[in-house]
């Protein structure tokens, strides 16, 4: 019940920035992102970077995102973002860092982020077995 309670959200504290780290347990293939919030305090420029750890805000502009989304009243209220596919096929971590939100405020809020994709196959080194070779 947790996932939709609108009551529910991340709030920045220092300024209207915020930097979520998210680490997978398997390697995906993302093709979409949904980042709800409120109209006003809602997340408006969000950089997604794919594979990127031990990222703060003192370095997050040293590296180019994977993609840059700009969101629009429609993605605050869950209409998704899609992503460039090609820059997300081998995921392991994401990195979202939200620079700015719709109403230039001090304070960024995030009711939800839901991403889409697949878990990619990975090759079960174990199973495969030696051919001998009768020449």
């Amino acid at each position: 019940g947790y996932r939709e309670d609108e009551g529910l959200y991340l709030e920045s504290d220092a300024d209207e920035q915020l930097l979520i780290y998210l680490p997978f347990t398997q390697v995906v293939k993302l093709h979409s992102i949904v980042v709800k919030g409120p109209e006003e305090e809602g997340p408006k420029t969000v950089k997604l970077f794919s594979n990127r750890e031990h990222m703060g805000f003192s370095n997050v502009n040293d590296f180019p995102p994977s993609d840059t989304a700009v969101l629009t009243p429609d993605n605050l209220k869950g209409k998704p973002v899609v992503l460039k596919f090609v820059k997300f096929q081998n995921v392991r971590s994401l990195t979202i860092f939200i620079e700015d939100n719709q109403s230039d405020s001090e304070v960024t809020k995030v009711n939800k982020i839901a991403l889409f994709g697949t878990t990619v196959e990975t090759t079960d080194m174990k199973g495969l077995k030696k051919i001998e070779d009768n020449h």
